[in-house]
């Protein structure tokens, strides 16, 4: 089944209440068409294996914090990589790390883009638009 890209939801994947409501009040400001599913830890975003296998949408990207509780993110990208039905789901770090060490491990498990998240809203909304355009817009993803 081909699904239109527009209908296609965005996997936030942050377990920070602030930086998930900056993330939807940047994306619903840029009237976003995608709806925006939200994981609050790694085992939470885990859990969208079983749910994917059995039909349900792909996500269109997952935006994927590193600092998470229970499952940190760089274990959640490497899980998404093993797995046949995420393995070529694109993944874009989204975190507050700029360590060279996360950045490098990210990379080699293989995620699509590493954004260091901005601490200014009018700079957020800056990087909301260009992963909207980008991700949503212009890049073709696997079905």
């Amino acid at each position: 089944m081909i699904q239109d890209p527009n209908t296609r939801p965005i996997l936030l994947v942050e377990d920070n209440p602030v930086d998930v409501d900056l993330t939807l009040r940047a994306f619903a400001k840029r009237k976003l068409l995608n709806p925006i599913l939200v994981a609050r830890d790694g085992q939470e975003a885990l859990e969208w294996l079983p749910r994917w296998e059995a039909g349900e949408p792909l996500p269109l990207v997952v935006l994927l914090d590193l600092k998470l509780p229970r499952v940190n993110g760089l274990e959640v990208l490497q899980r998404y990589r093993e797995h046949p039905v995420s393995s070529s789901l694109p993944v874009v770090v989204l975190t507050s790390s700029s360590e060279e060490k996360d950045i490098e491990t990210a990379y080699r498990h293989h995620a699509n883009s590493y954004i260091v998240k901005p601490v200014n809203f009018d700079n957020f909304m800056a990087v909301a638009a260009q992963i909207e355009l980008y991700w949503c817009l212009l890049n073709h993803p696997p079905r």
